[in-house]
């Protein structure tokens, strides 16, 4: 029972502060008055708890008895990186065998399949520049496509289920029951993506990545509490590390707010034109060029070749073992070169030059000092070179962080995932860019923001 004590303890804390914050207070009351942003936040949090829900629904035929907590499944989805990463950004549901157990994950890979077309494929960048109709029609593609892969991954997953536990299956690993289960997962994981547009649309903050978030936050009682357990179990001095570690969370999550927000503002003067009896332009505004404009893509992709050396285990296995353990150095110093590596790729792709040129010198706009065109192009190409290298080298660094917490510090890896890698940097994007609507939404209607100073930015 002391671990719950702790834990409880810490919570008591932290509601505490939040009482004698008269700032807080005073917001909570201001969101609470607006009756629209009530509605919308009321609206959000009950769709959340529907998915929250769903995350506990095992597909029928399955045991759940068999892959509860404590179970060989279970240990074994604790030790594999990919598959535990999956359940993580699952909430549980993909450990649960869940309707959801696939979450959002063939999406956000549909999503990025088709991002890729789009600046590679004429016919996907005529879409691009359509406007609306084009944004729609881009949209469909992505539910298309992501049918496309839960077909392929659904019967991947209950073909893994049934090695890992077979013992799991009530009716057998049949050719019908495939179907059925990989029915109702393709099912699920398209009313996980209705609930997303939903929260968008009549909501508050991004519906997709708040799912994700919330995924990822609801593992963080159980990754904390198994944490506060272990260090309870070692001897004495346990409670002096474990408050180092809160401390040094804390300070890693003001370390990435930092990186997120950070951004280098060019200068961009307009002319003056007047039209009739108003005058345009004549004023000075700024680019933000943001130092992570990649945000948590190249974290994603590394980590994705990074499981490349475990198919080589039977051919060679010097080689697959060498990158076979999360804190290895050969396993974290890939994961890094290949982080920076993709921080340039993905900011290539995604940050245009020419075209940002192109928009200045059509609406009369110019970087004082700096001719428009050609030097135009080659100025912002070198702002966004030198910026990106240390936010590619910062970015590196947190990819690494779980392992490093894991090996330095002996942290158990459910709680480690809390350290960095992508768990970190989509908590943190997404809560900024829910409270930078919720404080548009205070300050529209003449209350004070969120900050005593300044104003919060998200990712975009």
């Amino acid at each position: 029972m002391s671990q719950y004590l702790i834990v409880g303890l810490v919570f008591l804390v932290v509601i505490v502060l939040l009482a004698t914050n008269k700032k807080v207070v005073e917001t909570i009351k201001n969101i609470y008055k607006i009756e629209e942003l009530r509605k919308r936040v009321l609206y959000t949090i009950g769709l959340l708890v529907v998915y929250r829900l769903g995350s506990f629904v095992v597909i029928p035929g399955i045991n759940p008895n068999a892959l509860g907590e404590g179970s060989a499944y279970a240990s074994q989805l604790e030790g594999n990186g990919l598959l535990g990463l999956l359940n993580v950004f699952s909430g549980g549901a993909f450990g649960n065998a869940a309707i959801f157990a696939l979450g959002v994950m063939p999406y956000i890979t549909a999503s990025i399949v088709i991002q890729l077309m789009g600046m590679m494929i004429p016919y996907f960048q005529k879409m691009q520049k359509e406007g609306e109709s084009g944004r729609r029609k881009m949209n469909q593609w992505t539910r298309f496509l992501t049918i496309v892969v839960l077909i392929i991954q659904g019967p991947a997953y209950i073909a893994n289920l049934y090695h890992q536990v077979p013992d799991a299956f009530v009716y057998g690993n049949s050719f019908g029951f495939v179907c059925y289960a990989t029915t109702i997962l393709i099912a699920g994981t398209m009313f996980i993506m209705w609930l997303g547009e939903k929260i968008t649309d009549k909501g508050i903050g991004n519906g997709i990545s708040l799912i994700i978030m919330i995924g990822i936050v609801a593992r963080l009682p159980h990754a904390l509490l198994a944490e506060v357990n272990a260090r309870l179990q070692t001897a004495s001095g346990s409670a002096i590390m474990l408050i180092l570690e809160l401390v040094l969370l804390f300070l890693v999550f003001m370390a990435t707010i930092a990186l997120v927000q950070a951004v280098r503002k060019v200068p961009v003067q307009y002319a003056k034109r007047i039209v009739g009896n108003k005058q345009y332009g004549g004023v000075r505004q700024y680019i933000p060029l943001k130092m992570n404009a990649a945000n948590v893509m190249p974290i994603i992709f590394a980590q994705a070749l990074m499981f490349i050396p475990a198919l080589f285990t039977n051919v060679a296995p010097g080689f697959a073992s060498a990158f076979s353990s999360m804190t290895g150095f050969w396993y974290n110093f890939t994961l890094a070169v290949l982080v920076i590596a993709f921080t340039y790729f993905y900011t290539a792709i995604i940050i245009n030059p020419q075209m940002m040129a192109d928009d200045m010198k059509r609406n009369g706009g110019f970087i004082p000092g700096v001719k428009p065109g050609k030097q135009t192009v080659n100025y912002i190409d070198t702002i966004m070179t030198r910026i990106t290298l240390p936010g590619s080298i910062f970015l590196a660094i947190v990819a690494i962080l779980p392992a490093l917490a894991m090996k330095f510090l002996g942290i158990q890896q459910a709680f480690a995932y809390f350290y960095g890698g992508t768990s970190l940097l989509i908590m943190v994007g997404v809560v900024l860019d829910t409270l930078k609507q919720i404080e548009s939404y205070l300050l529209m209607r003449h209350y004070d923001g969120l900050m005593k100073t300044g104003r919060i930015q998200g990712r975009h």
